[in-house]
């Protein structure tokens, strides 16, 4: 779908990787293989999308898929509902390719402008709608998640070394919120959600499905169909010593 100027008020931004096996989750194998994480991670951006759609749709933004490699542009987008623009990540690591989604949105005159993971299938309508309007009041937003970093950022415009640090550690957010602050912007953190990157993570969509809140009916039923649950209370000997990823 072609951009313009005028097609929205602001953006919504999924990021994602093509869901090849070796490619995505990787720090949830072991214990899963492979291609179990990668069919994990196909369900888990099958929910994000969905949601994310509608999100856009009540809330007035335009949904885009940021897709990494930008030779898989294409295929994703068949996989992404029929409102989603397409564009390629570019950018040597997550940081880089953050902002210069936040450049192109601006650019295609967005504003505000919110990036969202593709490994957060729990995150809640309720949470971008807060997110859109605390940027009403605020030129930051971020939505933290359990492990220092966080699952949605939103913005107003580009902010020029926001994403300037390492983006895999569990500073994350207090890094990016002390970039902000020497830029003067004003901020608001939003109450904690979650990703999914090790096993031991399932515990919290587990917590999740037991107070019925997710909406992510694909992630749920390939773990239920693949008996996974299983994995939520262990990490696999060693994964806690492999380096993190920059997994969108």
């Amino acid at each position: 779908m072609p951009m313009s100027r005028t097609a929205s008020a602001g953006w919504i931004v999924v990021f994602a990787r093509q869901p090849r096996p070796g490619a995505v989750k990787t720090r949830l194998t072991p214990p899963f293989t492979p291609d179990e994480a990668a069919r994990f991670y196909e369900a888990m951006l099958s929910d994000v999308l969905e949601l994310t759609a509608r999100a856009a749709s009540a809330l007035g933004l335009r949904p885009v898929l940021a897709v990494d490699p930008p030779a898989a542009r294409a295929q994703m987008a068949s996989r992404a509902p029929a409102s989603f623009c397409v564009i390629a990540q570019h950018g040597g690591d997550l940081g880089a390719r953050m902002a210069r989604a936040v450049d192109e949105g601006a650019a295609a005159g967005a504003s505000p402008i919110l990036l969202r993971g593709s490994d957060s299938p729990a995150l809640a309508d309720e949470t971008l709608a807060a997110a859109r309007a605390a940027l009403e009041r605020s030129d930051l937003v971020v939505c933290p998640d359990r492990d220092g970093g966080y699952n949605l950022i939103g913005l107003r415009h580009p902010v020029p070394g926001l994403f300037r640090h390492p983006m895999s550690t569990a500073s994350v957010l207090r890094d990016t919120l002390a970039n902000a602050a020497a830029a003067g912007l004003s901020h608001v953190v939003l109450e904690p959600g979650f990703d999914i990157d090790v096993a031991s993570d399932l515990r919290w969509l587990a917590d999740a499905r037991e107070a019925s809140t997710p909406r992510c009916p694909r992630t749920l039923a390939y773990l239920d169909a693949q008996d996974l649950w299983r994995h939520a209370g262990r990490v696999a000997r060693g994964s806690g010593s492999r380096s993190r990823s920059d997994e969108a």
